[in-house]
């Protein structure tokens, strides 16, 4: 067994704290995918942070009896699937939902929509062609958050302040170079505003209708277009990490969307928060779990889902393009 690290991550005390279950004992890994290969290196790897692995074999197995969940949290290398590959994938979802076992699949880009269909029960991580730090940094992830549970039930304040940590950590272990002293008063301004999603009252109105509130109308969708290239072109002459706002870029997207009356699949969305997609996953998964967007099944293939704004998230950027006096329609 390789004791070394990976090369591209470090591991501190704390770290490897975190990699030891409730009885002080290394947490346990169960690995499965189809490339022994890749579950030989995962497992090389995780070692070295400190866990314990198990292989669990190829995908085939858990389709072949009773699923046994051999870890603490259950790793998936599936970077290309076929229909024997997501009826395994979701048939190790219910299990792991049932057990509240911690899930993380690794996949690709191509098949990531078919694989966030099947995972619908778990609350997985998903990794879109991951390093092999980053499949570190996700176990290290997981732990951490079932260590934070044990204390207490997680806020949501909590949640989006643990986002923004993962964020740090990643960055760390790519190497990028991050401005990390403004990020740190983020999560609290995007938590204070998160309170407003499933708080009482909606924040005021610009108008009213028999004492009720009215919600203006959203902007021509082509504007809101104009916006989002308007974001995308600073990337040509800074940086672009520099303005790296991957919820206000995807609300944008889905605002346009909704007034296009057009649907957006999960990839899509990932590719308009403009950051890699493992990070964009976790964005959207936060933003469903806090009500600002909402999974929609496709009415014509229940194993298809797409992506919207809640009609909160509606009323909310209907009045902010009011605020600003975004005109309603381009000109003609």
């Amino acid at each position: 067994m390789v004791k070394s690290e990976p090369e591209d991550f470090n591991y501190d005390s704390s770290d490897r704290n975190l990699a030891r279950d409730g009885a002080g004992l290394p947490a346990r890994v169960a690995i499965f995918g189809d490339r022994a290969g890749i579950r030989r290196q995962i497992a090389e790897d995780l070692a070295g942070a400190g866990f314990r692995t198990l292989d669990g074999g190829d995908l085939g197995v858990l389709l072949a009896g009773p699923i046994a969940l051999l870890g603490d949290v259950v790793l998936v290398d599936c970077p290309l699937v076929d229909a024997a590959t997501l009826a395994a994938l979701a048939r190790l979802d219910m299990r792991a939902a049932r057990a509240g076992a911690q899930l993380i699949v690794s996949t690709s880009l191509d098949a990531l929509d078919d694989v966030f269909d099947a995972l619908d029960q778990s609350s997985p991580q998903i990794l879109v062609q991951p390093s092999r730090a980053e499949r570190v940094v996700a176990v290290g992830r997981v732990m951490r958050t079932v260590a934070n549970r044990r204390v207490r039930e997680m806020t949501e304040d909590d949640r989006l302040a643990l986002l923004r940590l993962s964020q740090q950590v990643e960055a760390i272990a790519q190497q990028l170079d991050r401005i990390s002293a403004d990020g740190l008063a983020e999560p609290r301004r995007l938590a204070d505003s998160r309170r407003d999603w499933r708080g009482p009252g909606d924040g005021g109105a610009p108008g009213t209708l028999g004492g009720k509130s009215v919600r203006p109308p959203l902007p021509d969708p082509r504007l809101v277009r104009q916006i989002i290239v308007r974001r995308q072109a600073r990337s040509k002459f800074f940086d672009a990490e520099l303005f790296s706002d991957p919820a206000w870029d995807m609300l944008l997207d889905l605002t346009a969307a909704h007034a296009e009356h057009t649907r957006v699949s999960v990839t899509s969305l990932c590719i308009a928060a403009g950051v890699p997609a493992t990070t964009a996953l976790r964005w959207i998964k936060q933003l469903v779990d806090t009500g600002v967007f909402e999974r929609i099944a496709d009415s014509s293939d229940k194993r298809r889902t797409f992506i919207a704004l809640s009609d909160r998230s509606v009323d909310a950027m209907a009045r902010y393009f009011a605020a600003i006096e975004m005109p309603l329609a381009v000109a003609a």
